[in-house]
């Protein structure tokens, strides 16, 4: 069951990667989406899988099972879905605030709807930190 999860991770990575590499600022925030989500996968499959055996502890202090499932990626995954959620919530809302204001979602568009005053001195502060 940890290979098919393995690769279901390597799936899941790819097409979030293949989404982030996208012109649309919707699908980019879609694959950091799916990245998350991939990348709890693998945390959770790293914490081993087992069908009925829960992470308790006897009164003595000694396991329960012989073999059990880790709670410690568990508690690292629900903290991490809380912060990717509030991420991307406001990840929406400055994308939502770009369209307003620009009008499209495209990326390259995005950046010729620049001011040229705002392109120049994007050039010239790069062309300083290049002679130094």
């Amino acid at each position: 069951m940890e290979t098919v999860l393995a690769f279901l991770c390597g799936i899941l990575m790819a097409a979030s990667v293949y989404l982030m590499l996208s012109r649309n600022l919707i699908k980019f925030l879609f694959g950091m989406i799916v990245s998350t989500s991939a990348v709890n996968l693998l945390v959770f499959n790293s914490g081993g899988l087992t069908r009925s055996n829960a992470p308790f502890l006897t009164l003595e202090g000694t396991p329960a099972y012989s073999s059990m499932a880790n709670s410690v990626p568990q508690a690292l995954i629900l903290t991490a879905i809380v912060i990717s959620f509030a991420l991307l919530a406001c990840a929406l809302v400055l994308a939502y605030r770009a369209y307003q204001e620009l009008g499209t979602v495209n990326t390259h568009e995005m950046r010729l709807a620049e001011p040229e005053s705002v392109k120049a001195h994007a050039v010239t502060a790069f062309e300083s930190k290049v002679t130094r």
